[in-house]
């Protein structure tokens, strides 16, 4: 026979029905709890005034603490308008007044009051939901545990009675949970918010501490708080079983997609374009998002090194006109210092222009200035859960990374390298007195490619790939190649020069095989 799991409520929270696995437990109680300004009232409006919007579903909000107008005045900015919600009975707020002075400490001290008040607001809108801040006002003057304990008990009691989906938030107490020591021990689902400074970087974060008959996310959880309320940030999702697509899509650029089976890039997939300084991962970001464009496909360019306007100039000079695409609607920028935010802001952003544009192809880059504002570790986990999520929605994501000295990054190798599905690495190649580069590719999943390295070249005409030439002293490149190329043209023969991929030597041997047998035969 099989089991039922325990009914649930939807919050409406951004990422926290995912990870308490589909809501809070409907009609029991759930205690949030935490220091102040973790956000603890703010998750508990947006609860109600979810709850109201997407589901139907009326709610009471009681506080003990703020007055009705500054609670109204406080959540404005997160778009919550509260009054009206109320005018039309779809929320009730109630702000309850108690003296510390006026509560005497007698074996006769209970609830009754609270329940009749609680009661009628709940029955004058058909409340489904409830939230009770903050409990401490509420037994503000009770030093006796043994009232304090019944009198809690029979309060949530009183709500798993009513039916209710009830939230009660609750100080954070030293060396327990809450001050009291006894909410957490009562009520069937508690969750605890943090906000802490790491490296001068306000951070929040959320754990599930117990769930009564449900399994839920143990890890704790980046959360933000932004002008459009709370979002949770789940590390990634629970089961590496997302669909995974044939297609391919070009990158852009004729010759890699050569070296890629003559097929490009598997749509939904995750390409790291990794080199030093100047040596063209822009521009080949770039490429790739026009191409895309070309198509009809929505773009994103998160940039965290240059400003969009810098990113259209310069691309221009190598024919690349991004201004187009951002006139017709099919590309979108953003641009921010790594600095500005931390590590989870930058990815709620993120979340939220790729599910308000609806991208098919996203660009980040470079996403070394992120390791400035975070440990490896922290990036590596950020990393993670964008590449989920965009792969979940089957878009196409470009990471860019810086490398030093011709040697991948250790910081940027750690953090992507493993995670993403090619790899292409663009290096700078200094001989006969010139710079220029090369271009390979370290690993492409799921696809034969091309294990050559192939000289990378960026001029006003556009980008592109040309095969290297091998002379009698090794590789060559650039000015080398050229005159090597033009003599191979003059002499029409193979044998003073060749590309690398036709494999001269095999070719010089089977030479030297025929004077042999011509002196043989004389």
């Amino acid at each position: 026979m099989k089991l039922q799991s325990i009914a649930k409520t939807q919050t409406g929270i951004s990422g926290l029905d995912q990870v308490t696995g589909g809501g809070l437990p409907k009609g029991r109680p759930t205690l949030i709890c935490g220091g102040p300004g973790c956000g603890k009232t703010l998750f508990s409006v947006e609860f109600i005034v979810k709850g109201a919007i997407l589901y139907n579903e009326p709610g009471v909000f009681m506080t003990f603490e703020e007055k009705t107008e500054e609670l109204v005045s406080n959540v404005a900015s997160l778009g919550f308008d509260l009054e009206k919600l109320q005018s039309s009975k779809k929320i009730r707020l109630d702000y309850v007044y108690i003296e510390r002075g006026e509560i005497e400490e007698t074996g006769e001290y209970d609830l009754d009051g609270l329940f009749i008040r609680l009661e009628h607001a709940i029955d004058s809108i058909g409340a489904k939901r409830v939230v009770l801040d903050t409990i401490e006002n509420l037994f503000a003057g009770l030093q006796n545990q043994g009232i304090l304990r019944a009198e809690l008990r029979r309060l949530f009691t009183w709500l798993k009675a009513k039916g209710v989906t009830a939230i009660i938030t609750a100080e954070k107490g030293e060396g327990s949970l809450t001050r009291h020591g006894l909410e957490e021990y009562v009520s069937d689902c508690v969750i605890v918010l943090d906000h802490r400074m790491i490296d001068q970087v306000s951070t929040r974060r959320l754990r599930i501490v117990k769930y009564r008959g449900s399994a839920h996310g143990t890890n704790e959880y980046p959360f933000l708080i932004d002008d459009e309320g709370i979002s949770v940030l789940p590390v990634t999702s629970l089961r590496l079983a997302r669909e995974v697509s044939s297609q391919r899509i070009s990158s852009g650029i004729k010759g890699l997609d050569e070296m890629l089976g003559n097929k490009g890039f598997f749509r939904g997939g995750s390409i790291l374009v990794s080199g030093p300084s100047g040596t063209g991962k822009t521009s080949i970001a770039s490429s790739f998002v026009q191409a895309a464009c070309r198509r009809k496909e929505r773009c994103i360019f998160f940039a965290f090194e240059e400003s969009p306007p810098q990113i259209v100039r310069n691309m221009r000079s190598i024919n690349l006109d991004l201004a187009r695409y951002i006139r017709n609607g099919l590309l979108q920028f953003h641009s921010s210092h790594p600095t500005e935010h931390g590590l989870e802001q930058h990815l709620v952003t993120m979340y939220k222009m790729v599910r308000k544009f609806k991208p098919k192809v996203v660009v980040i880059d470079p996403i070394t200035n992120l390791i400035t504002v975070g440990i490896v570790r922290d990036v590596k986990s950020m990393l993670m859960r964008l590449i989920d999520m965009l792969q979940a929605e089957g878009i196409t994501v470009m990471f860019t990374a810086l490398a030093i000295n011709n040697t991948t990054n250790d910081q940027a190798d750690e953090a992507i390298s493993s995670l993403v599905d090619t790899w292409i690495q663009v290096r700078d190649v200094e001989a006969n007195g010139e710079r220029n580069r090369g271009l390979f590719i370290m690993k492409s999943r799921g696809m034969n490619h091309s294990k050559k390295v192939r000289e990378f070249v960026i001029s006003d005409q556009g980008i592109g790939l040309v095969d290297i030439y091998v002379g009698p002293h090794g590789i060559l490149i650039g000015s080398a190649r050229e005159a090597q190329k033009l003599l191979h043209n003059e002499k029409g023969s193979g044998r003073t020069g060749k590309p690398a991929q036709r494999n001269p030597r095999l070719k010089q041997n089977g030479s030297t095989s025929k004077r042999k047998n011509k002196k043989a035969i004389k």
